[in-house]
């Protein structure tokens, strides 16, 4: 899969029209080694949407309507005023001017939400607030600002023509059309049409649950003491937002030690509330590693090498009963975010029902030389901008998957591809623009 996506249903190496055909496999990239299309079709083909379902209005911002929405009422639902002022008959105001007022009885007053039916005959006026029926008989509204505010009489220095300041019954939505289509994301606006017509909940798949949890025996919670050897969990931290950030709701377990039974016990007890697990650390070759050791047990879950940098330890699978899926992230945090990028947020996405499920590239002027490695697709912290020459992206210093510090100065990834050992300043090339929506 390159930049387009899958419908659902398909395989997601068949892209839709919109999107370019996937490009052949680089001949750099070691036998055994997964491209990040290999990996990314992996998890997205063990990942479904969640089955939809009504959800409270207000509760569904950020979600894709599940079908389209078809108005079941008039938007107005009748003929209304769209200013303070009186309802009369436009023929009752022929000439009417400031030098040539018009001066008609008040008959009574109507207020929004709290109006009768009512009617005039001709040669009257009636009070009318925004927003309130007109009566009927009435076929044109003048503001108090073309009067003398009258109660008993009232004095106009307008002729209106008919229909003016009327707000028309069905102007804005007639019942039985289409007003949102199905995928449509809700914003405000979209909620604001809904509630209009008087929809207190919509069709749409729900936020996936997804479980956080981090490992390592000298990772420690941020805030409480630390040994000459223990660090603080930023990780745990630094995903759950990012699963927050893309509308998913997330439980952070937080840290747990290299125990194979500790964390066998501890992922066990979170399924009960869990649409996706996704953990960081421990699944490299070296020694104590726990989610590698613990999972591969199952033999549900695989663990692979892919060919990018930083991130090339992998795992994806389903685990215990539940057949809950599971992602499997590095524990370095530059490799921890780029794979939540590049694995996860399409999987979160995907079970929400939103497309596109990757973060579309965009196509920048390189403002300095980049260094590649041939056989891995590489993901550099860097920083975007748009100038008055055009978009411009500047590497970060810095090439360690450890360093957060020049992580969270970056706003962009370079993509540096398989084949490609050099970028040169000036080039444009393929940048992935984070925390822009899409």
């Amino acid at each position: 899969m390159a930049e387009g996506e899958p419908t659902e249903g398909e395989p997601t190496a068949q892209v839709e029209a919109r999107g370019p055909r996937p490009r052949p496999r680089p001949a750099s990239i070691p036998d055994g080694v997964l491209t990040v299309e290999d990996h990314l079709e992996k998890v997205l083909r063990g990942i479904g949407p969640l089955s939809p379902y009504d959800q409270p209005l207000v509760e569904s911002l950020g979600l894709p309507l599940h079908e389209a929405y078809v108005a079941r009422t008039d938007l107005p639902r009748f003929d209304n005023s769209e200013v303070d002022g009186y309802a009369v008959r436009a023929e009752d105001l022929v000439g009417a001017s400031p030098s040539a007022p018009v001066v008609l009885p008040v008959v009574g007053e109507i207020q929004a939400g709290s109006a009768k039916p009512f009617a005039i005959s001709g040669g009257t006026a009636v009070k009318i607030m925004t927003g309130a029926p007109i009566p009927k008989g009435a076929d044109a509204v003048v503001p108090f600002a073309f009067t003398d505010r009258g109660h008993a009489r009232v004095a106009i220095v307008e002729a209106p023509e008919r229909g003016a300041r009327i707000r028309r019954q069905a102007s804005d939505v007639a019942s039985g059309h289409e007003v949102l289509a199905a995928g449509t994301v809700l914003g405000a606006r979209e909620i604001a049409l809904l509630a209009a017509l008087g929809a207190p909940r919509i069709k749409a798949r729900p936020r996936p649950r997804v479980v956080v949890l981090s490992t390592g025996a000298e990772l420690r919670e941020p805030g409480t003491h630390l040994d000459y050897d223990s660090i603080n969990d930023g990780n745990s931290y630094m995903l759950a937002a990012g699963v927050r950030s893309a509308g998913a709701i997330c439980y952070r377990v937080g840290s747990v030690d290299d125990n194979p039974k500790t964390f066998r016990r501890v992922l066990s007890d979170q399924l009960v509330r869990a649409d996706l697990v996704v953990t960081t650390g421990g699944i490299s070759d070296g020694d104590h590693e726990v989610v590698k050791e613990t999972l591969s047990a199952l033999g549900t879950v695989d663990f692979d090498k892919v060919a990018m940098q930083p991130g090339s330890s992998q795992g994806f699978g389903r685990v215990f009963d539940e057949q809950t899926p599971l992602i499997a992230l590095p524990g370095n945090p530059v490799s921890a975010y780029v794979s939540f990028e590049v694995f996860v947020l399409p999987a979160i996405r995907r079970m929400m029902g939103r497309t596109p499920y990757r973060r579309p590239m965009v196509h920048a002027v390189l403002a300095q030389d980049v260094q590649g490695e041939s056989g891995a697709r590489q993901y550099v912290p860097a920083y975007f901008e748009v100038t008055h020459k055009g978009a411009k992206v500047t590497p970060l210093p810095g090439t360690g998957s450890h360093l957060v510090g020049v992580l969270a100065q970056a706003n962009a990834l370079i993509i540096v591809g398989e084949d490609e050992t050099a970028l040169n300043m000036g080039d444009t090339v393929r940048t992935l623009v984070l925390d822009r929506p899409y």
